[in-house]
């Protein structure tokens, strides 16, 4: 099953605490919480969650329903990334987000390059025409 994005953020926000409450961490290296604080964290949480039941109950779905989908995720992260001053989500996190998009749709049966070779785009631009992050 694809992890979230969001759940290896919040494990590394606790790692950097643990490393810091050992001393085994410089409070200057320290810098994990900052780019991942828990509101936003819970925002992409409670996002992700959402597509995660919409592509659940997708039965035998027609391309314009998986973009439906996607649409709607990528919407709601560009909403979530707006609520945090538009720079919630950087090259890294970006790229996380888009992995587990495809990921989730693949563990759901979507044939991910097929759906983007019929739509006339590569396989990593499912996301490309809504996404503001």
């Amino acid at each position: 099953m694809a992890v979230k994005p969001s759940q290896r953020w919040r494990e590394g926000v606790a790692e950097e605490a643990e490393e810091l409450a050992a001393g085994t961490l410089d409070p200057e290296c320290a810098h994990r919480s900052m780019l991942f604080p828990e509101p936003m964290i819970q925002a992409t949480d409670a996002v992700l969650a959402t597509f995660e039941t919409e592509v659940t109950q997708l039965s035998d779905p027609t391309d314009g329903q998986v973009f439906a989908c996607v649409k709607r995720v990528v919407l709601a992260l560009n909403a979530a990334n707006e609520r945090f001053g538009g720079a919630a989500y950087e090259t890294d996190e970006r790229e996380a987000l888009c992995a587990y998009i495809d990921q989730t749709l693949t563990e759901h049966g979507i044939d991910i390059p097929a759906l983007a070779e019929r739509r006339g785009i590569n396989p990593h631009e499912i996301t490309d025409a809504w996404r503001r992050w």
